[in-house]
């Protein structure tokens, strides 16, 4: 059995306590403030799942990614996504090529001429329409204290309140320093720290040549707000909208927006900041004006006038592909890049592979790619 320290519990921290508790390891997980909290990238409600990519690779790890929710659902007693089906148009998506992924995936899809679109939902599309019926929402708060309740199951630690400032390394492993003055012994350390690693990846005992052949990491401070339905009968689905002048995003809000609203947001539409500790939460005026006018023009099912808003945390790669990599005894994910959710029960099953030095695929590896 061996002792591993996981810093920060977001869905990326809280499944490798999961998948590496299950294993029979040592866990302990140092989390900042609390689980999911409001200041990281996994607070919330809502976030998109869904089958559609340009590319197999994703596809194919989506069908993996949820067979570990259908497990987690079954362990923790409830489901974690609401089925809700998912939309994907606009010239800049390629919704006929996205059929063509999905067809030899083997995922169920429909493509539909925008008047045949039309005739389901109140949204103005502008190109075909590609429709997911196994997509849905996924309560990403709820998953995370689902994750970490079974980490504890399986004699997980969970400690709070114990931002990290350094890890060194020791004759036996590793010594993980925090903010409290505390320091905290392992054999492995898995760093999960999503928009805060900027600040981290200097201070990880990580060799120089796996810190220089990391990808530059740019962290957005994102917007989202809620517009009401003018039915509030009609079922409404995810959707993803590429044009040549915006891409937005758009899921039923629940919680969040009292299960009256779409939650809609531009794709890293927000402002650029150092790290997670520059996360001010202050909408920016200019960009709720740009997603209110896109209301206005796109989806006419809504009333275009916010009744809620937030702010939330993207950590992307120049490639938008996940860092799920090892160097000695330090696994660092960063799998966010805006996308991240969905795989969750999946990257804790690459970090717990990652520590058992099994394979995983070599493009979310820099360290690997750069060695070869």
């Amino acid at each position: 059995m061996t002792s591993i320290i996981i810093v920060g519990a977001g869905l990326a921290g809280a499944s490798a306590a999961w998948r590496l508790a299950q294993r029979g390891h040592d866990v302990t997980v140092l989390e900042r403030t609390s689980p999911a909290n409001e200041f990281g990238s996994s607070h919330g409600s809502a976030r998109i799942f869904r089958y559609a990519y340009p590319e197999p690779f994703y596809v194919d790890l989506v069908v993996k990614s949820s067979r570990g929710w259908s497990e987690l659902a079954t362990a923790h007693g409830s489901e974690l996504v609401t089925p809700t089906g998912a939309v994907d148009y606009g010239n800049a998506r390629d919704p006929e090529r996205l059929a063509e992924v999905l067809a030899v995936a083997g995922v169920a899809h429909e493509l539909l001429t925008a008047d045949a679109a039309r005739m389901r939902w109140d949204f103005a599309f502008d190109t075909s329409v590609l429709w997911q019926p196994g997509a849905g929402v996924i309560d990403a708060e709820r998953s995370v204290g689902a994750m970490i309740a079974q980490a504890q199951l399986h004699g997980a630690r969970v400690l709070g309140d114990q931002p990290v400032t350094r890890v060194q390394k020791t004759t036996a492993g590793y010594r993980v320093l925090t903010a409290t003055g505390e320091a905290f012994e392992a054999e492995q350390v898995v760093v999960a720290a999503g928009g805060w690693l900027p600040d981290l990846l200097g201070e990880l005992a990580l060799p120089n040549a796996f810190v220089q052949a990391f990808p530059a990491l740019e962290v957005r401070q994102e917007q989202a707000y809620h517009f009401p339905y003018r039915d509030a009968q009609l079922a409404w689905p995810t959707f993803i909208h590429k044009t040549d002048q915006i891409q937005v995003y758009g899921l039923p809000g629940g919680r969040d927006a009292e299960m009256r609203g779409q939650k809609v947001a531009e794709f890293n539409g927000g402002k650029r900041i150092p790290s997670a500790a520059a996360h001010d939460q202050i909408i920016d005026p200019t960009n709720r004006r740009r997603v209110v006018d896109y209301v206005e023009r796109y989806l006419p099912g809504l009333v275009p006038e916010p009744y809620a808003e937030t702010t939330c945390l993207f950590t992307n790669t120049p490639n938008e592909d996940f860092v799920i990599d090892r160097v000695e005894g330090i696994t660092v994910l960063s799998p966010c890049s805006g996308h991240g959710a969905k795989f969750a029960p999946l990257i804790g099953e690459l970090a717990a592979a990652l520590v058992a030095g099994e394979e995983v695929p070599s493009r979310f590896r820099p360290g690997l790619l750069a060695a070869r």
